[in-house]
């Protein structure tokens, strides 16, 4: 059963990376780093994934960059590719220089301010590094507010962190909406009580066992058009 689409939310929070920027200058760096195994991508991503939540349940903190680049070095030692931690964290940092926004964004972003809605980037990258990131995508101006996990110290998809970030905005988590390509943050959101809009980007989906997020399209554009028709 479809979920029923409701009012308005009061804050949209976009989720960066695949959301927003086009990450295949990304897959091509990892990936030539990796002798070209552009097999390896999923399993790289993944075992960030995984380290950046063993990381949190933990206990502590570390710059999601920094836990790309340990998992790219664990990757490559486990395909007979050697890879230095300081060669692996200058990987990444290239890896995620120069995104571009994906081609239907800026429209749908600049059609959901023109329609009054706030918009917040949350990301579990660094606020630095989305500031950088948004500056070479031209992305600063559609934004009220960024927010980066490394503000609370635990990452998507921790409850807590949503909790944390709806408190930030002076919203209840009902009134907070998370649009993001990955399956597993909207996952992360709905079980905090917030609402979600899911973009289908290639090789997305949405985890089953998971609550069904109200909106779910296969661009920005057509999650926008949604959003807007909302009262």
């Amino acid at each position: 059963m479809e979920p029923i689409i409701k009012e308005r939310p009061k804050v949209l929070f976009f989720d960066v990376n695949e959301t927003l920027l086009d990450l295949t200058k990304m897959k091509n760096v990892v990936a030539e780093a990796l002798n070209g195994r552009d097999d390896l991508l999923s399993l790289w991503f993944t075992t960030m994934l995984q380290y950046s939540l063993v990381t949190s349940a933990s206990g502590k903190y570390e710059h999601f960059g920094n836990i790309g680049a340990a998992s790219l070095q664990m990757v490559a030692a486990n395909n007979n590719i050697k890879i230095s931690e300081s060669d692996a964290r200058e990987i990444i940092l290239k890896a995620l220089r120069g995104l571009p926004a994906h081609p239907e964004v800026k429209g749908a972003l600049s059609k959901l301010k023109e329609n009054g809605y706030k918009l917040v980037s949350f990301t579990n990258s660094s606020n630095e590094g989305v500031k950088k990131q948004f500056e070479s995508a031209d992305l600063t101006a559609y934004f009220d507010q960024r927010l980066s996990v490394e503000e609370v110290g635990k990452f998507k998809p921790f409850r807590e962190t949503y909790e944390w970030a709806s408190r930030k905005m002076d919203v209840k988590p009902s009134e907070s909406l998370l649009v993001a390509a990955h399956g597993w943050d909207i996952a992360g959101a709905l079980s905090a009580g917030w609402r979600g809009a899911f973009i289908s980007r290639p090789g997305a989906q949405l985890y089953p066992l998971a609550k069904t997020p109200e909106i779910s399209e296969s661009n920005l554009e057509l999650v926008a058009n949604k959003l807007i028709s909302l009262k």
